[in-house]
């Protein structure tokens, strides 16, 4: 099969959110995603991007994303947070996973940095296998934590 891997263009931006979209339906959040196209475009391609992305196409058609974005690790400096890679449903097993996990890859290299971070639902055992194969570790004895918008806004009212 020939695939493109190439960088995010401000206009590819319908195309990822319906990616986003398909991996939340697939990981059973089909309502969480708040992004819209427009905050893609202004987070992504303003003056300080948020977030670098890169895409694979396949007939001109983006079937996967690669959704990264720059971290500092207080024990070991610059490193990059993988926040998402996507290949569409249709794609899986084409090797589309693989060469975006390599651009990452190559990306950060370059870039110096000592880690690339990522979360894997814990459900998802294809995934974890596909990264454990590539090398990466999996630290099953950590918990993701975050705090909401609403968390947020009911944290500062109680300051």
């Amino acid at each position: 099969m020939n695939f493109t891997i190439r960088n995010a263009k401000k206009e590819d931006m319908p195309a990822v959110l319906e990616l986003i979209t398909e991996l939340a339906i697939f990981e059973k959040e089909p309502d969480a995603v708040e992004v819209t196209v427009k905050d893609l475009e202004e987070d992504g391609f303003g003056e300080q991007p948020a977030f670098h992305c890169f895409v694979a196409t396949v007939n001109s058609k983006i079937e996967g994303i690669a959704l990264i974005y720059n971290r500092y690790s207080s024990w070991k400096g610059k490193i990059i947070h993988l926040e998402d890679l996507i290949v569409s449903q249709a794609m899986r097993g084409t090797g589309l996973g693989t060469a975006l996990l390599d651009i990452v890859v190559k990306y950060s290299y370059d870039l110096g940095v000592k880690r690339i971070n990522w979360e894997v639902i814990d459900w998802n055992e294809s995934a974890i296998a596909f990264y454990e194969k590539k090398g990466a570790k999996v630290l099953r004895d950590w918990d993701v934590v975050w705090l909401d918008e609403a968390g947020i806004k009911n944290y500062v009212a109680k300051l």
